[in-house]
């Protein structure tokens, strides 16, 4: 595996191919509140591109113009949260998309262990370490052992997407998964506006907590 830290943006003319799996590290978990700090990319390749993202302008245009291009498909672990981070400090909207969190909820249904290490466990005997899960990617050094936390996080999407659609297929379920996908920009929207923890499907519309 190697690491590729890029300061502010991608380089230009880099390809990821058709598809690219993305993760963001932020400051916190507050849509409201914490700051975008990092985007990490893979092309399933076995190496990772860090952005450590200027936070006073988000200027990044060669990473805007891959996120945005919608004929590359991004895969995420729970895109809800990124596609939101992004939507909001990047102001670009995203897809085609592929969520293997969604994606192990639809067929994994015999668990409700669908987190990342749960999936690199169970699919691909690969044991993750979430140790640098609780760091400050806001610092302006990153150790060695964050560079390679977050790198950690889109080595293997690629892998597990592979897997979890060929069991969509198997259990009818691909279009449902392809649903949810396409939802996932207005899902993201709804968080942002204010209804992060309301169902608006509900017919009491009560909050999820």
């Amino acid at each position: 595996m190697t690491v590729h830290l890029h300061k502010h943006d991608l380089p230009p003319n880099l390809d990821f191919g058709k598809s690219v799996a993305i993760d963001t590290e932020t400051q916190g978990l507050s849509l409201v509140r914490d700051k975008l700090c990092l985007v990490q990319l893979s092309s399933g390749d076995g190496d990772a591109h860090i952005v450590q993202m200027n936070r006073d302008t988000y200027d990044c245009p060669n990473l805007k113009t891959l996120l945005s291009n919608e004929a590359v498909t991004k895969i995420f672990h729970f895109a809800r949260f990124d596609v939101a981070i992004v939507q909001r400090d990047l102001g670009i909207a995203m897809n085609p998309i592929f969520c293997t969190k969604i994606a192990s909820g639809l067929v994994r249904t015999y668990t409700d262990r669908h987190g990342l290490k749960d999936l690199c466990r169970e699919l691909l005997g690969v044991e993750l370490s979430k140790q640098q899960q609780s760091s400050d990617w806001a610092s302006d050094e990153l150790s060695e052992a964050q560079l390679n936390y977050a790198a950690s996080d889109v080595l293997y999407l690629h892998q597990l997407k592979t897997i979890l659609t060929g069991r969509l297929l198997r259990e009818n379920r691909l279009d449902l998964a392809n649903a949810c996908f396409n939802f996932l920009p207005a899902r993201a929207t709804l968080d942002l506006s204010g209804w992060e923890d309301v169902d608006i499907f509900s017919h009491t519309m009560r909050r999820n907590n």
